[in-house]
């Protein structure tokens, strides 16, 4: 089969490797010619999943991976298949920032031949696929939609830097436009994903859509709803890691865990494509503005612990949006900084997977530990495994240790003379 897969970012990279590896001919379509020029050089322009490091070299050698910008679409018009997993995002006002999909969908359009099926793996709005993006395909292609172009939405439920591992681990979910659109989607999955994965068909492409957020909001809930619980512990001196340890030991209760915020492309963006526009909907804008809070909550803890912040300095320890992995996507990072700006803060950061300038570029001070620059807070934002054996000494003039993620023993911190607090501990 012939399979072109549109985006190749830290998603569709993997899934055009996967494709490759189970026999297929891949073409992975991208807008940045550097990802594309290392891919043809037959290196992996991703680090963070170690596969890719020796199957982009291996499945390029082979002929059955290459990469092209739009200025070569020969790779779409041939296609069997193509696999769009192009970003959607929302803005400044969390409003949700079509224009990237939009012009791929465009030049998708323009570039199909009969017989062709499109499946969108990035998450999208209920109603997306078929209202939004189909007719743009069947009007630049001249296709009839569900004759001679066929139509599906199949959510990525995937991590980064374990997209290979939840391909095999988790159903897939299809949903097309018609019956013979979920079909060959589903024929589709069955021919390119590890023999025995569940490929799991839906009613329809709406079906697919609502699952996707469903299954996201429901966690950005399950988080609003732990960071509840710990605030109120912490008004009442209690220890909220034991009560969620101890609620979960009964087997209906499956509570997360709070932190100083939610960051990453999904749960901070796509409760948004559920609730935008519909404000029938109660819990999950609230859930939204909890986990939003988060970053006041925890300057809130400090000031009450030191009083005024005005002109001290504070370490940010990993901008990340989670622990081990290099992606700062709508990292909870940025609202920490903004409100230890706000309190006049001056904000440095560490994270070992960035370096100075990155730091500097997104208004960080960089800060290496064990350097004589003096800090009187150090927050604990991503929980890399490099800061499990952090040394109160390693951050000179450290007043007050906040574990954003509740992730190290407050011990060292105390015998050290350190202050240690943690979101609801």
């Amino acid at each position: 089969m012939r399979i072109a897969v549109i985006g190749l970012g830290h998603i569709g990279l993997p899934l055009a490797v996967q494709y490759a590896s189970r026999g297929h001919g891949v073409v992975g379509v991208d807008v940045v010619p550097a990802i594309v020029e290392a891919i043809n050089r037959g290196e992996s322009p991703h680090r963070d999943e170690e596969a890719l490091i020796d199957l982009v070299p291996e499945l390029h050698a082979a002929g059955r991976l290459r990469a092209t910008t739009w200025d070569d679409p020969s790779g779409v018009r041939e296609a069997d298949a193509i696999v769009v997993i192009v970003p959607v995002v929302v803005d400044a006002e969390r409003e949700i920032d079509f224009g990237a999909i939009d012009a791929a969908t465009r030049d998708i359009g323009a570039n199909l031949g009969s017989g062709a099926l499109v499946i969108y793996e990035t998450t999208l709005p209920v109603g997306t696929t078929r209202n939004r993006f189909g007719p743009v395909l069947a009007a630049a292609s001249g296709l009839e939609l569900d004759r001679d172009l066929f139509l599906a939405f199949s959510p990525e439920r995937v991590l980064v830097g374990r997209v290979f591992a939840d391909l095999r681990s988790y159903p897939k979910v299809v949903g097309g436009t018609s019956e013979e659109s979920t079909r060959r989607a589903v024929e589709f999955y069955r021919a390119v994903l590890d023999e025995g994965t569940d490929v799991r068909a839906v009613s329809d492409a709406e079906t697919a859509e609502m699952t996707k957020l469903a299954e996201t909001t429901y966690r950005d809930v399950n988080i609003a709803y732990a960071n509840e619980l710990a605030r109120y512990a912490a008004r009442h001196g209690i220890d909220v890691t034991e009560v969620i340890g101890a609620a979960n030991s009964q087997p209906y209760s499956h509570i997360h865990r709070p932190g100083v915020g939610v960051g990453g492309h999904c749960i901070p963006v796509y409760p948004h494509f559920l609730f935008n526009g519909d404000p029938d909907l109660q819990i999950p804008p609230l859930a939204r503005r909890i986990n939003e809070s988060m970053g006041r909550f925890t300057v809130d803890a400090i000031e009450d612990r030191l009083g005024s912040l005005d002109g001290q300095s504070v370490l940010v320890l990993g901008i990340a949006y989670r622990g081990d992995v290099k992606e700062d996507a709508f990292s909870s990072a940025f609202r920490l900084r903004d409100e230890l700006l706000a309190a006049g803060a001056r904000v440095h950061a560490h994270d070992p997977y960035f370096d100075a300038e990155h730091l500097r570029r997104l208004g960080f001070e960089p800060y290496e530990l064990g350097s004589d620059t003096s800090v009187r807070v150090a927050i604990l934002q991503a929980a890399h495994e490099a800061y499990r054996s952090l040394e109160p000494g390693s951050v000179t003039g450290l007043e007050l240790f906040v574990d954003g993620r509740n992730a190290l023993e407050r011990e060292p911190f105390e015998r050290a003379g350190v202050g240690y607090v943690g979101i609801g501990r």
